[in-house]
């Protein structure tokens, strides 16, 4: 009688998953620590991802997906505020699952590969930014693409904060934060 196998994907989102959880919460955590958290052994790693560098860019690409699948479901509003308000509430999920990245970015992924895997989230929100600076909802003073990156760098920090515990939230918070970013009147917006 033979052994079953167990399919490869199944492993690697298993290794993927337990990389996750171990590089948040120790960012120095080892090859043999995630492979141990995986339930399994570490030439099992080496068999999905050639070394450290690999597996991060593994977690990155989750992430690009990930991003992708929320900005899809983010359901489109002529109100800007409300607009602004679901990207957020839609995104924030996406950003504390992957904000380990942010710890790890800057050693193991290029610029160049955190700047297009965050594009397509900044090309809604300056969009969306304009629709609200024409819309009168938003103030005028920065134009929409560098305050949209801005507002990426802000919900960034926010989620740097997360990791610092010194915030916590679902969204909405992050949300009413955002819309004070742009110079929303957060008075007349959605409750948060």
């Amino acid at each position: 009688m033979t052994r079953s196998r167990r399919p490869a994907r199944p492993t690697r989102a298993r290794i993927l998953e337990a990389a996750r959880r171990e590089l948040g919460r120790d960012p120095d955590s080892s090859l043999t620590d995630i492979a141990e958290a995986a339930g399994v052994v570490r030439r099992t790693v080496y068999g999905h991802f050639a070394g450290r560098s690999a597996l991060v860019e593994g977690l990155a690409t989750e992430a690009a997906e990930a991003l992708r699948g929320a900005l899809a479901a983010v359901v489109p509003d002529p109100d800007a505020v409300t607009a602004l308000t679901r990207f957020v509430q839609a995104l924030w999920p996406v950003g504390d699952r992957y904000r380990m990245l942010l710890r790890l970015g800057p050693q193991n992924l290029e610029t160049a590969r955190v700047d297009e895997i965050l594009a397509p989230a900044r090309d809604m929100a300056t969009a969306i930014i304009e629709q609200g600076q024409r819309q009168g909802a938003f103030r005028t003073g920065i134009p929409p693409v560098p305050l949209g990156r801005a507002l990426e760098r802000f919900l960034l920090a926010l989620l740097e904060c997360v990791n610092a515990g010194t915030w916590s939230d679902d969204g909405t918070r992050s949300a009413r934060a955002a819309l004070i970013a742009v110079g929303a009147d957060t008075a007349a917006g959605p409750a948060g």
